[in-house]
């Protein structure tokens, strides 16, 4: 793999604060990160499921691989240098449930953002999330 795409939730401030992250790694593999069902996303990968791509994190390789959720985790570590032995270790069966456990840790913290009205029909809650997007909180104070 030459190149990796990241789709990201562009509203979700943990999905943005990863990017920045990921942005600041040395990167063995270019990463393209690229706001999730943005109209450049349905430009690159018009094939793809781009509302799924707003609920999970995506990864998708340069000869078409599609990654998803924990899978697309390992692949974004392994695509940076400090982090590729830890990728590898991720991907074996000893590993694995440490990274779905990661996983499912950060999609608990992003449903939290979300607040109590959003999930049914996509209509925005109080905290103006919608269509599992949540808004990035303003400025403090």
């Amino acid at each position: 793999m030459k190149r990796l795409t990241v789709l990201y939730d562009a509203d979700c401030p943990l999905c943005v604060h990863l990017r920045h992250w990921l942005l600041r790694q040395r990167q063995l593999v270019p990463l393209d990160l690229v706001p999730a069902g943005s109209e450049e996303a349905r430009r690159r990968f018009p094939a793809l499921d781009h509302a799924t791509t707003l609920r999970e994190i995506t990864a998708v390789g340069d000869r078409g691989q599609v990654y998803r959720a924990t899978a697309a985790w390992i692949v974004c570590l392994w695509a940076l240098a400090e982090h590729r032995p830890k990728a590898h270790w991720l991907a074996t069966p000893a590993g694995q449930p440490f990274a779905r456990m990661t996983v499912l840790a950060a999609a608990k913290w992003r449903e939290a953002l979300k607040g109590p009205g959003e999930g049914s029909g996509g209509t925005p809650g109080p905290d103006g999330c919608g269509d599992g997007r949540c808004e990035a909180p303003g400025p403090p104070g």
